[in-house]
């Protein structure tokens, strides 16, 4: 039997024994394979194929779909390592482009908000100067009167109920030109219907033992403990003392500028919002105890500023003035029908006033007070502003 041919150097060279051109197979091959074998064996498709196709120079069907197999895996993963790139690139963008898109909406936030403190600071401060203008019209309107009476029935006294800004805002426009809302309210308290805390201070000893015993009457009359009301005269003292002089042993409080800051010298939480409508923190004038407004103030603080003066009388005066004003202390007490009074904490006109704007702009809800001293020197009739301060209310959920 006749062996094989060799294959050439070109056969080689043209991909060998694997090549796409099988050489021929010699005449005496009967159909065998390079080993003279009838078939390979390893696969079943080998089986029946003659000559070079079986086994001899051509590759078996079952190798040539190991291959086919091979090839196409490689393709599946590239297919999968292209598509993984992919994602990553769009979550990458999607990633950026969110932040952008947080970027420009925080600026935008930012940018209204500032917005909103600019114009409530432009309408709060409108609101006090609008406070301070009725204040000084009825200033010089009492001075052309020579009549420095101030009571309930005086425009200033009227207060401002909720109106809408916008109103008046868009006056000359159309509607769609103002979009925002805005509502002010305001009002003008006097100060001087209350007891000035301050009075403990002033003057002399027995002076300051004489302002000790109307603030025990108010004391008593609201149910308080007097414990706190000598802790309260003791701490203004030594506040009072550190401010004037070389501090005495041991801590000083400051002295207090606002109501709330009392709580600095002694006086609980309770206590503070119980005495709220009746005590104020003022300064002296000229160290002289600072009188009560007896057209402005409520029966208990006129109880406890006049000594001797029960409760019936204390309303008796209160429902008189409001049939007529007092234009003087002296028509107060001959009103009354009574002996002589301690009327050394009373008067008829204010020097302190409350002015007090709350203001609602779109979701923001402000309220502002400001504490206004009105006087008339030679150097002419001034509205002054002692202090002002702003604080942010609770806007109620919409529909309530």
């Amino acid at each position: 039997m006749t062996p094989l041919a060799r294959p050439s150097q070109r056969t080689l060279r043209n991909g060998g024994a694997w090549g796409r051109t099988p050489p021929t197979a010699g005449p005496s091959q009967g159909g065998r394979g390079p080993l003279g074998a009838e078939g390979c064996g390893s696969t079943p498709a080998c089986a029946g194929v003659d000559g070079p196709k079986r086994h001899g120079l051509w590759p078996c069907r079952g190798l040539q779909g190991q291959r086919t197999t091979r090839s196409g895996g490689a393709w599946g993963r590239q297919s999968g390592a292209a598509l993984l790139l992919a994602m990553i690139t769009v979550a990458l963008v999607a990633t950026l482009a969110a932040s952008a898109l947080w970027r420009q909406w925080r600026g935008v936030e930012i940018e209204s908000a500032e917005r909103a403190r600019v114009q409530s600071d432009w309408i709060l401060t409108g609101a006090l100067d609008w406070g301070r203008l009725i204040l000084q019209g009825d200033l010089n309107e009492d001075m052309r009167k020579n009549q420095l009476v101030d009571d309930l029935t005086e425009p200033w006294a009227v207060p401002l109920a909720e109106a809408r800004l916008s109103t008046f805002l868009a006056a000359g426009e159309t509607s769609t030109d103002v979009d925002r809302d805005a509502f002010l309210a305001g009002q003008i308290s006097d100060l001087q219907a209350r007891l000035n805390v301050m009075n403990l201070t002033a003057g002399s000893a027995d002076d300051q033992l004489a302002a000790l015993e109307r603030f025990s009457r108010l004391f008593d009359q609201l149910g308080l403990p007097s414990q706190e009301l000598g802790a309260l005269q003791r701490a203004l003292a030594r506040a009072q003392q550190a401010m004037t002089s070389t501090p005495p042993t041991g801590d000083a409080p400051l002295l207090p500028t606002r109501f709330d800051q009392l709580a600095w010298l002694g006086l609980s939480a309770a206590t503070l919002e119980r005495l709220r409508p009746y005590l104020t923190v003022l300064p002296l004038l000229g160290g002289r105890a600072t009188p009560v407004n007896l057209n402005t103030a409520s029966a208990t603080v006129i109880q406890a500023a006049i000594p001797g003066l029960d409760r019936a009388l204390a309303e008796r005066l209160v429902s008189l003035r409001a049939q007529q004003r007092f234009t003087s202390v002296a028509q107060a007490m001959t009103a009354l029908e009574r002996g002589k009074l301690d009327s050394g904490w009373a008067a008829v006109s204010s020097s302190f006033f409350e002015i007090r704007g709350r203001l609602r702009l779109d979701d923001v809800a402000l309220e502002e007070v400001a504490v206004v001293q009105r006087q008339s020197d030679v150097r002419g009739r001034s509205v002054r502003t002692l202090w002002r301060a702003r604080s942010a209310l609770t806007v109620p959920p919409a529909g309530q």
